[in-house]
Parts: C-alpha cells; sequence; structure tokens
C-alpha cells in the first residue's frame, strides 16, 4: 500500500536529486531515506529512480507517480487544514431541524450568539414535529433536532395504547398499532444525546369574558372545563390534551383541530371554545381577545412539556454540534 509519507520522499528526492539532499530537507537521515523509498519501490513493485552520474534521477514509472502525487499530497494538505478548521471553529456546518414554537423562540438567539463569535459556522433551519424531525435526524437529515415530549406524573414515558381486541376489525387494529409506534417513535429517545432545554408551561387560553378568565385565586383546575368545547393542536398535542383530561376525569369535546397557533387564539377570541398551548406558542402570538390562565393537572402539578435538543453520539463531539448545543441550552436558560 503506498503511503503519503513515502510520497513525500518520492517528491523530495525527485526535486533535490539525491537521498542525502532529500534527508535535508525532510530534517531525517539518509539511511531513513533509502528504507521509505525501498518500501515505495517494494509497494508497486518497479524501481522508481535511476542513478545517473553523481545523482539519481526517476525513472518512468516514478515519473508517473509523482505526477499523481502532487495532487494527492496537495489533497491531503487542503483536507488537513479544512479538518483544522472545522475543529477550530473556524468552519463548519450545523443543520438544525426545529418545531416551530422553538424555531421562533429559542433558536434565533442561539443562532445569533454562535455567529457573532463563530461567523464561519454555517448554519441551517428546517421544520419538523416529532417523530418527523428525529427521523430526519436518525436518517443523517441533520446534526440537531429540537423535540419535545410531556412527562407523565411518575416522570416515565407515556404509556402505549392497550393492544386491541381479537374481536375488534382489522383496520381498526392497524390504526391502534400504527399509533403505538408513532408514540414510540416519538418518545423513545435511548439511542439520542439529550440536552434538556425548559420545561414549557400549557396555558389555558380561554375567552376574555369567559367566568374563569384572568381568575385570581391560582391556577384553574382542568376539570373546571369539563363542560366547555375546545380547540386542540397538532397530533401530539391532540394526545396529550385527552390524556389530561381524561386524567382530570372527563373526555374534552374537540370541535376544531389546527396546527395554526393564531388560528387557535383566533377562534378562542370569537368564543368557540378554549385551549391549552404551549407557553412558547403564545410568545410568537398576539392574544387579542382571550385570557391566559396557569393550568393544573388532576395531580396538581402545573401541565408543562420537556423541550430537548437532540443528537447522535457521534455527532455530539463534532466541534461545531457541542457548541450549537451550549448555545442553544443558554437561549433556554436565559429566559
Amino acid at each position: 500500500m503506498i503511503e503519503a509519507r513515502h510520497l513525500r520522499v518520492l517528491r523530495a528526492v525527485a526535486r533535490t536529486g539525491s537521498f542525502s539532499a532529500a534527508a535535508r530537507e525532510l530534517g531525517c537521515t539518509q539511511p531513513a531515506i533509502s528504507q521509505q523509498m525501498k518500501a515505495l519501490e517494494k509497494s508497486v513493485d518497479t524501481p522508481l529512480v535511476v542513478r545517473s552520474g553523481r545523482g539519481m534521477q526517476l525513472s518512468e514509472a516514478g515519473r508517473v507517480l509523482l505526477k499523481h502525487a502532487t495532487g494527492i499530497l496537495a489533497g491531503l494538505s487542503a483536507a488537513e487544514e479544512e479538518v483544522a478548521a472545522i475543529a477550530g471553529l473556524r468552519a463548519g456546518r450545523v443543520r438544525l431541524v426545529s418545531f416551530p414554537t422553538a424555531s421562533s423562540t429559542l433558536v434565533p438567539p442561539a443562532v445569533a450568539r454562535l455567529r457573532d463569535g463563530h461567523p464561519g459556522v454555517r448554519v441551517s433551519l428546517v421544520e419538523a414535529e416529532p417523530p418527523e424531525s428525529l427521523a430526519m435526524l436518525r436518517g443523517g437529515e441533520c446534526e440537531i433536532a429540537l423535540a419535545f415530549r410531556y412527562p407523565q406524573a411518575a416522570g416515565a414515558a407515556p404509556a402505549l395504547p392497550a393492544p386491541p381486541a381479537h374481536g375488534v376489525p382489522r383496520e381498526a387494529r392497524a390504526e391502534a398499532n400504527l399509533e403505538a409506534q408513532q408514540l414510540t417513535a416519538v418518545t423513545d429517545w435511548s439511542d439520542l444525546v439529550v440536552t434538556p432545554l425548559l420545561d414549557d408551561p400549557m396555558v389555558g387560553v380561554l375567552p376574555a369574558a369567559h367566568p374563569l378568565a384572568g381568575r385570581r385565586g391560582g391556577p384553574v383546575e382542568l376539570a373546571e372545563l369539563a363542560a366547555e368545547q375546545w380547540i386542540a393542536g397538532c397530533p401530539q398535542c391532540r394526545g396529550h390534551l385527552v390524556e389530561l383530561c381524561a386524567g382530570a376525569g372527563f373526555e374534552p369535546r374537540i370541535d376544531f383541530a389546527t396546527d395554526d397557533y393564531p388560528a387557535v387564539v383566533g377562534l378562542v377570541a370569537a368564543g368557540l371554545g378554549v385551549a391549552v398551548l404551549p407557553g412558547l406558542a403564545l410568545e410568537s402570538v398576539r392574544p387579542d381577545g382571550v385570557s391566559t390562565v396557569p393550568v393544573r393537572t388532576a395531580s396538581g402539578a402545573p401541565a408543562v412539556r420537556q423541550v430537548v435538543a437532540l443528537t447522535l453520539p457521534d455527532l455530539a463531539e463534532v466541534p461545531a454540534v457541542a457548541l450549537m448545543l451550549e448555545r442553544l441550552a443558554g437561549a433556554a436558560g436565559g429566559r
């Protein structure tokens, strides 16, 4: 196998015309140069230099190899420089995938701080909700995925739906199995490096004229909203709402479902229902015509969602990725 160090010796011998001169140029001994040239000739199984009077010249095979060696060594030098730039954060790339409310609140200050100190690091952003964002991370389409999940009272991941009975139609069984697979994809982070960012409080959104609007006596219990019509958000948020309400002893009547948070606020302001939204969502929406109140679960704990940054173990060692994680944590901690 041809080694780069042997090609450097070949280049020095061709340039200086002797082993001894090549040794002086490379800062080693003449026997060392001779040994490396012999190793290189053994690798290609043909002589590379011929003696000419007091000096040496390359053979035809040596000239061919030198021609290629020049490009190979230049490429290696460029690669070493690029890697050094990435390691020193003079260059690099971080592809972020984030859900919308984090894109508008956490990502901007984090990226701005990173660029202030390291303008050579390129950061890109694509929006996607889990589980799609997790699939993109595991599929190599990004380096960091911002995601969220809802903790349970005991701190465990949400329980999977019970398997349907054998008497249930095949379509219903398939739908339940798909739901279980999607839930596992969202909540199973065992193969990822998890950087906790913040606990995002869930906030009740009520029409301004609602009897519980602006309550001064503390958080609203979900059970107090059991008779209301509800406006739900994304599929994962919708599932969490149903779970919270079930814990409070009722099933919510969901009349409207939309991923668009301004639409949720507009529907609530028009008196068409109530909603529970993440606090981050309300930072990007003008809450005209609505009142927001803290929400407490049946256990008495505040309702929150855990917001995290996820990456793969190998990617966590890349300097630009590690710095971006640090900046995201700083942006969340500074809130």
